[in-house]
């Protein structure tokens, strides 16, 4: 018996060791169990809310090379060829997620008179930084070249995400409008500037020195995990390129107009509010979503796919509203 406990107290310690030094995997895989729960609690809420005037193209491929290069494009039955075309990524904290997770809220989107795109990309581990952005890219290019084919509006691309998505989004935008940063990055700008009219970012994450992954908890273990498995080293400061994660050092005046939200109870919340004033000192034109500290119930990560509350319900008509001025802008 003796010997029995000391060596399940070694695996023990091993799978300790395991997780802290040698791999994030199985700290990937709790998160994503953890993860993949709310998503699909989120997007059965939505399902009543879901209109009747939505149709969609599944799994278009728009990287023949890629197995995880999907996307799908949901369209109301009337659209104004005029709009602005929504290119939505998925967040997940880049190591969890699927475009699955979020159709319900993009179709409800979609039924306010938009062409909305739903791309998927490679998660990590498997995949590290930058390659989701790469992704992305090629997403836009795939739409831009077949625009007429597919029924979209190929002159006026609005690039958006949720959370780790907004990162990808964000950082797109900032290639398009800025070729030093694009050269940094090496990721080439699938479209032009005049091409694209907007970035819509909810509850982003843009600035990896905000992120601490020696705090305590599930946050400390949390941050840690996902910063590991997307910079693919556990000392992720000394991985060459990846300090142009933080998307806000490299802004220049010609950032798309933006639309910027984040709930006052969400870890990332601060996240958000530094990219507005960072957008802002650019001379960005910036429309943003905060909420008072004190503001009750208090409004956590991706806030905003709460449609049953008060508070997601005006996120996504301050978001409709904020595109109907894009759209007037483009005609």
């Amino acid at each position: 018996m003796k010997k029995f406990l000391l060596a399940l107290v070694a695996i023990v310690a091993l799978a300790a060791v395991t997780v802290l030094y040698i791999t994030p995997w199985p700290s990937v895989w709790a998160i994503r169990m953890l993860f993949d729960h709310g998503a699909k609690t989120a997007s059965d809420a939505l399902v009543k809310h879901l209109p009747d005037n939505v149709t969609a193209q599944r799994a278009l491929r728009y990287d023949t090379a890629d197995r995880d290069a999907l996307l799908d494009i949901y369209r109301p039955a009337q659209l104004d060829p005029a709009r602005p075309t929504i290119v939505w990524i998925h967040g997940g904290g880049f190591v969890s997620g699927r475009r699955g997770d979020i159709e319900n809220y993009l179709k409800i989107l979609a039924g306010k008179g938009f062409a909305v795109v739903n791309v998927d990309y490679t998660i990590a581990p498997t995949a590290t930084y930058p390659t989701p952005t790469r992704q992305f890219a090629k997403a836009i290019a795939y739409l831009d070249r077949n625009a007429g084919k597919l029924g979209i509006n190929g002159d006026a691309f609005v690039f958006a995400g949720d959370s780790a998505g907004s990162h990808v989004a964000a950082q797109l935008a900032n290639i398009v409008t800025a070729p030093d940063y694009a050269r940094k990055v090496g990721i080439t700008a699938p479209i032009t500037p005049a091409e694209m009219k907007g970035a819509l970012l909810h509850c982003g994450v843009f600035d990896a020195a905000m992120l601490d992954p020696d705090a305590g908890g599930f946050g400390g273990w949390f941050i840690r995990t996902v910063i590991w498995s997307y910079s693919g080293k556990r000392e992720w400061r000394d991985v060459p390129g990846f300090e142009t994660f933080s998307v806000g050092n490299y802004l220049t005046p010609a950032f798309p107009a933006t639309f910027i939200s984040a709930g006052n109870a969400d870890p990332l919340g601060p996240q958000s509010v530094k990219f507005d004033r960072q957008l802002r000192a650019q001379g960005v034109t910036v429309t943003s979503l905060f909420y008072p500290p004190d503001h009750d119930p208090p409004l956590g990560h991706e806030y905003q796919f709460n449609l049953d509350g008060e508070a997601g319900q005006k996120a996504l008509a301050e978001t409709v509203k904020w595109l109907e001025t894009l759209d007037r802008k483009t005609m």
